[in-house]
């Protein structure tokens, strides 16, 4: 009897998902340039090959469609106090109105509706109700604006120092366009405008989708059967001109490449909303499609991305689509080698295992 290249979704554990991981090997801060990062390739053989990020056009082919995450990383991140002079910390989730937001809030107690937070002398928000573990905040000012004077830019829990001028231009895409996101998609942080380029020149084909990423994507999943985990939602679009450029790449035989976990999630959540035949139209909507082994990829042939926490919802996404095994063994390759790991560290090449 041969063995199933996934268990069962039921079967599913947590545990399946972690590995052990040196603390020094956790990159806390950018490579001196962005493409200067090393890169593990992991072909459609499982074999794995060390490179470097900018070898990766011999990798790719004329034709092929690079799919990138937009969103751009907003200074999400508010210290204030209440009138109490209790200190608070506000991390913003999610932009509902011009001047209203859904937070993440840190306090000794849980602020309750109309309890007011003075960020600075001239801007004060309203706590006006609770959705989940997020509050409704009111702003007197439109949102971004009071978050770009007052706002720092949210790195992730794992990166150990309070955010600098470094870290606003680095923790940033140099395509990022559209405004919304708490932690950047990480894979893109190794493109350059020379890497660009390259590509361009080779015949490689660009398209972008919007997922604005959430804090939930650093929530520790806490249960062990993974049909029990309730994923986080995304908001996200996918121009009409990208899925243009999807169908022609496909019926031309061509690839399409993810960059990022987020363009992953984006491509397939808009497969499975639009509708049959329906073209010249954007899908848009919130996501919290949880991708995990034995998941058939609709859209996607090939993913470049940053190595992942352990136990994570991102593990078992690259775990769903090169395989268990052979990322269990890519990861522990990278450990041996010691790659630098999550948002500043290193990239991976994955393609879809040859059937």
């Amino acid at each position: 009897m041969t063995e199933k290249p996934y268990p069962d979704n039921n079967e599913l554990r947590l545990s399946q998902f972690d590995y052990d991981l040196p603390e020094a090997l956790i990159a806390q801060t950018p490579a001196d340039q962005r493409s200067a990062s090393r890169l593990l390739h992991l072909d459609t053989l499982s074999q794995i090959h060390d490179r470097q990020f900018l070898d990766l056009p011999d990798f790719l082919k004329a034709g092929d469609l690079l799919v990138f995450n937009n969103t751009k990383v907003i200074k999400a991140r508010l210290l204030g106090q209440k009138d109490t002079g209790g200190k608070v910390e506000l991390l913003i989730e999610r932009i509902t109105e011009d001047k209203q937001a859904l937070s993440h809030i840190k306090s000794s107690k849980s602020p309750k509706p109309g309890t007011v937070l003075h960020i600075a002398p001239n801007l004060s928000l309203t706590v006006t109700g609770r959705e989940g573990e997020l509050f409704s905040v009111q702003f007197p000012v439109n949102v971004l604006d009071a978050l770009d004077e007052h706002g720092m830019t949210p790195l992730p829990p794992y990166i150990e120092h309070a955010a600098d001028a470094q870290d606003e231009a680095r923790y940033q895409t140099v395509y990022a366009q559209e405004p919304g996101a708490v932690a950047a998609p990480t894979a893109g942080l190794h493109f350059d405008d020379v890497v660009l380029e390259q590509l361009k020149n080779k015949g490689v084909r660009l398209a972008f989708v919007t997922l604005h990423v959430g804090a939930g994507t650093f929530q520790p999943v806490r249960v062990e059967k993974l049909t029990e985990h309730k994923m986080h939602f995304e908001r996200y679009t996918v121009p009409a001109e990208t899925l243009k450029l999807v169908d022609e790449t496909r019926q031309q035989g061509r690839r399409i490449i993810a960059v990022g976990t987020t363009s992953v999630r984006a491509l397939e959540s808009a497969a499975k909303q639009r509708e049959a035949g329906q073209a010249g139209v954007d899908i848009s909507g919130d996501t919290n499609l949880f991708i995990t082994p034995g998941y058939q990829f609709d859209l996607v042939n090939a993913l470049i991305t940053n190595f992942h926490l352990p136990r994570s919802t991102l593990l078992m996404l690259v775990s769903a689509l090169a395989g268990m095994t052979p990322i269990k063994q890519a990861y522990e390759h990278a450990v041996a080698q010691q790659y630098r790991f999550f948002s500043y560290g290193d990239a991976m090449f994955i393609e879809t295992p040859s059937k």
